[in-house]
Order: C-alpha cells, then structure tokens, then sequence
C-alpha cells in the first residue's frame, strides 16, 4: 500500500519525539497503532488511527524552528515524567521536541523542531555540523592546555578519543570551543583530563544559527535566511 511509513518515522514527522526516543515509546508500550499496541518496525498509513498515551496522533504541516536560549537547570527532554523538561518549560503550543542535548547544568542556545529528518541530519556525528561553546574554568588557560584540547583527547572512561577542534582563548579563565562531535559530557571530560574543571558551559551556536542576545529562557523562530542557509548546509547530510 502505498503512503506507508514505519512508526518511528510517523510519529517523528508528527511533531512527536525523535525517532530513537519514539522506539523507546514503542517498547515501552506507550504507542498504538488502530486500538492494538504499536512493535517496532509497524508501519502506518494516513487512514491509521495512531495514539501516544492518550492522545490521538496527526502530522503537523508546519514546518517548526525555534532557536532557544536554554537556561541551567532545564532538561533536554520530551519526557513529562522529568519535571523541569524542556518542553513544559517552553509551553509552546505545539508539540516539538529538542534537537541534540545540552546538559542540565549548561546553557545557551538549543534548537527546537518537530522535523524529525532535521534532527537525525543535523545531530548525526558522522555529518561534521560545527558547534559552538564559551567555556569558563576554574584557573588560567594557558597555550599548553589550548593546544591539548585542539589536537584530540583520549577519555579514558569512554574509550574514545574526540576528534582535533578548534580552541581558542578568550580570557584569562575562559576559552572558545568548536566540535563537530557531541560525545556525552565532552568539555566537561575533556577539561578534566587537563585537571580543569568547568565552571560554566555556555552554547553559542549550531551551524549556521546562533545565540545572538536572546534572552535566557526566551525563544525564537528561526529567520527564513537562516532556514535556507541550513537547507544548504545539511542536502547532503546523511539521516
């Protein structure tokens, strides 16, 4: 038949989560597909009756970009159970869900959509998107630590190293830096691998979109240039 999708996709498409978060949904019983409960791999047509918890599910035509200025304390998360998630923070009215994460104890710009292609090309490690951060420690930045960071650190408890960035300093205590990568906590782990540790963790920007003076705890819509420009910008990203 044609028109069909695989659920995760739907359920993406509609605004609802991502497709990793919406397999999560799916295993854990919270979707269902004409009165029976959804496994992953289902697939859906437009004529299906699809239901997150209790809520009957239909796809969003408008094409939503918020950028955020996320402020500490707030969770990258569609998950009501997390009470300080980001979503009933923003209290937006429609249904959208965060792209990538920032942790709880960092701030400064997140993008919200409910693309769900978006997210998986945008995110996607393998794609290379740049993101921005200003980085405040707890003593100087000297050249020796700059140059550690820029050329790629080994986390010992990840078994990984990251991959060689940009570094540069800004103050005395406070460095600007570039990643293409988002391994979980990275500054942070890759600071303390240099016995530094952050004092605070601000995002400035993702590709092409930045903070700019968006108040804390205020969003807005991404501009028409910069939705072009990000079009450019992820055509040949993979999803």
């Amino acid at each position: 038949m044609e028109g069909l999708v695989r659920i995760n996709k739907y359920l993406s498409e509609a605004g609802v989560c991502s497709r990793r978060e919406a397999d999560r949904q799916i295993e854990m019983g919270r979707v269902s597909i004409n009165g029976r409960m959804a496994v992953a791999g289902d697939k859906v047509s437009p004529l299906d009756v699809v239901m997150f918890g209790k809520e009957k599910v239909s796809k969003e035509e408008e094409i939503i970009l918020l950028a955020v200025n996320k402020p500490t304390g707030i969770v990258c998360t569609a998950e009501k159970r997390e009470k300080d998630n980001i979503v009933d923070f923003l209290d937006y009215p429609k249904r959208i869900y965060p792209i990538g994460r920032l942790d709880k104890t960092s701030h400064g710009l997140l993008l919200m959509t409910n693309q769900g292609d978006l997210v998986n090309k945008m995110m996607r490690s393998g794609n290379y998107h740049e993101k921005e951060y200003i980085v405040k420690v707890n003593r100087d930045v000297t050249n020796e630590f700059l140059q550690g960071m820029a050329k790629g650190v080994y986390l010992e408890d990840l078994a990984a190293t990251t991959r060689p960035c940009k570094v540069e300093k800004v103050a005395r205590r406070t460095f600007r830096i570039i990643l293409t990568q988002g391994m979980n906590r990275q500054i942070r782990r890759m600071c303390e691998v240099f016995n530094y540790r952050v004092m605070d963790l601000k995002r400035v920007r993702i590709m092409n979109i930045c903070l700019g003076d968006l108040k804390e705890g205020a969003y807005r819509k991404v501009t028409e240039e910069e939705w072009r420009v990000l079009q450019e910008q992820i055509k040949d990203s993979k999803g």
